[in-house]
């Protein structure tokens, strides 16, 4: 999913507002915001990574969820989420709504729905001014992977710029993200495809003019980004093939040899 910020990476807060740090070594810069947990990485698969949400994140979730719920379907009985004031929302509620949003809709018709909400949250003439500063070069490729790092974090967890091969020419534009928050509080096969993956390569591609393909590992959670390589269509992309997280998704089906959410 697309996420345009102009949040701060570093200063001094009080305990409730974000934090990052920076680290360099070698080849890879890397960014690493709100994790809670001991060893300060993600936690291992099968275990959920605990953050330290701050002020800046909270209101990232509470404005993406906003935008959704829109297109969301109605509860079935009153619940805590549907009762929460825009201050109280955090990353459950904003996957919660994701989840109502994919029900009784297609894989294309929840992809739609991301580029309506994403559309929503720019200003007009956005994409056209995009693509005058940022034409797809080898430079605005690595310049997007650097901004992603540190203005991603909220959506994906920690990230790091990595070295990649496009085209035949070696480039910093590859974002690895170690292990995605979006796809490890799901756990949907079909939401980090219909919601993630493929809303935001279409956008940055076809409305930004910036190629992009996103390579999630299912085996452990992380993705890699990679900016200024061309997407391949559904079809031909490996995750077309991807059966569901049957210990850890809700509504998955254990008999399907392929996520059912990537077949609608």
């Amino acid at each position: 999913m697309v996420v345009l910020s102009f949040q701060p990476v570093q200063f001094t807060t009080p305990k409730q507002l974000s934090y990052c740090k920076t680290s360099t070594t070698g080849y890879s810069t890397s960014v690493r915001c709100g994790i809670a947990e001991p060893s300060g990485v993600p936690a291992p698969m099968g275990q959920k990574t605990k953050y330290n949400d701050g002020f800046f994140e909270k209101a990232f979730m509470t404005l993406f969820a906003r935008k959704m719920k829109r297109f969301a379907a109605p509860v079935k009985s009153k619940t805590e989420i549907e009762e929460k004031k825009w201050w109280e929302y955090d990353y459950e509620s904003f996957v919660d709504v994701s989840k109502r949003v994919m029900q009784g809709r297609s894989r294309i018709q929840q992809q739609q729905v991301v580029r309506e909400v994403l559309l929503s949250m720019l200003p007009p003439g956005a994409p056209a001014q995009f693509r005058k500063l940022f034409p797809p070069t080898k430079w605005a490729a690595e310049f997007n992977a650097a901004l992603t790092v540190p203005f991603f974090h909220w959506l994906v967890g920690p990230s790091e710029v990595i070295e990649v091969e496009v085209e035949g020419v070696k480039q910093r534009s590859g974002v690895r993200i170690k292990k995605c928050r979006y796809l490890e509080n799901s756990g949907c096969v079909g939401m980090c495809v219909n919601m993630c993956k493929f809303p935001t390569q279409d956008f940055f591609t076809n409305e930004f003019g910036l190629p992009l393909t996103m390579i999630p590992n299912f085996e452990d959670m992380s993705c890699d980004m990679v900016y200024g390589q061309v997407p391949p269509p559904f079809e031909e992309d490996p995750v077309s093939k991807q059966p569901c997280f049957t210990d850890i998704c809700s509504i998955a089906n254990p008999s399907a040899t392929v996520c059912p959410k990537l077949q609608a």
